[in-house]
């Protein structure tokens, strides 16, 4: 088990530092931020002493490994769109936003999916069974800012129901949650589908239903309860999911979280803030997938020995 986490750790460490590399490189390739920063009257003295000033005249592996050596002590570096601010405080200020969302995300797929999933196995080979994998084919097929604007398209601007961006109540989490949710529901929904056939095949639960009790209980207690575990592993890379996925989603509704800070540092080519966000969303998704890898190896002690 030990080696098993150990390897998986170095793994995640070798990604992380891939994505670090792939970020300062694309970055760098974007543009020259003191185009953004500087009036177009800037004299090319402007220009030089702004540079030095950020680092940006040093040679890019200088860079690189200025900027590996000040995230690895928690210093993210100043940010050129927002004055000079620390990077990871934007981060930081950002987070419970994008946190919050993640979380609504979390909750609308777990809603939808689970009783679906259910109900579809309970249902197999029927028209209950073929609607539901018509509602998982659209979930992996429509895009999410798709989903976005049309659901805005008819709860604020033609029903009026719903405010159209913008972070406060209740009301505004409701339609960036469900844009953000809906495209899990497909994984989770077949996931909790297959273990539920799985377990609805169990010798125990043919002798529930011989003892007499409900089917309802049969269902929704006993083949459910072990129905789970395959589903509960993946709400961690449904979490990390939301949370890199939320981009495109803070960005149609202005959602002043991490996403949205990421779409106006990449507009400003911060190069600070835009690489900042970037390996933090690649260390959440590959935290994800390292603490789902553990807790399978956990539950199943076959999966340790076949790597």
């Amino acid at each position: 088990m030990q080696r098993f986490i150990l390897v998986r750790i170095f793994h995640s460490i070798i990604a992380l530092v891939a994505v670090s590399i792939i970020v300062f490189g694309l970055g760098r390739m974007s543009g020259d931020p003191l185009d953004t920063l500087l009036d177009v009257d800037a004299t090319a003295e402007d220009y030089a002493r702004v540079r030095a000033y950020w680092g940006l005249d040093k040679p890019l592996h200088i860079q690189y490994l200025t900027y590996i050596g000040n995230f690895a002590t928690g210093k993210f570096g100043e940010s050129i769109r927002f004055a000079g601010q620390d990077a990871r405080e934007l981060l930081w200020q950002r987070l419970p936003a994008t946190l919050e969302l993640a979380a609504i995300a979390l909750v609308v797929s777990a809603i939808i999916a689970v009783p679906l999933g259910v109900i579809v196995a309970v249902k197999k080979d029927t028209g209950i069974d073929f609607a539901g994998k018509i509602v998982a084919l659209l979930g992996q097929s429509l895009p999410n800012f798709w989903i976005a604007l049309m659901l805005m398209w008819v709860f604020a601007v033609q029903l009026e129901w719903l405010p159209t961006s913008g972070r406060g109540t209740w009301k505004h989490l409701l339609m960036p949650g469900i844009a953000l949710g809906y495209f899990q529901v497909a994984a989770l929904m077949r996931l909790t589908r297959s273990s539920m056939l799985e377990v609805l095949d169990t010798e125990y639960v043919k002798l529930a239903r011989i003892k007499g009790l409900r089917e309802s209980t049969v269902i929704w207690k006993h083949s459910l309860r072990n129905a789970l575990i395959a589903p509960i592993t993946y709400f961690g890379l449904i979490l990390g999911g939301a949370m890199t996925g939320s981009v495109v989603i803070e960005s149609i509704f202005s959602w002043p979280g991490v996403g949205l800070l990421a779409i106006d540092a990449l507009r400003a080519k911060d190069f600070s803030v835009v690489q900042s966000v970037v390996i933090f969303f690649a260390a959440i998704y590959i935290g994800a997938n390292l603490l789902v890898d553990i807790a399978y190896a956990y539950l199943d002690p076959r999966i340790r020995y076949t790597h």
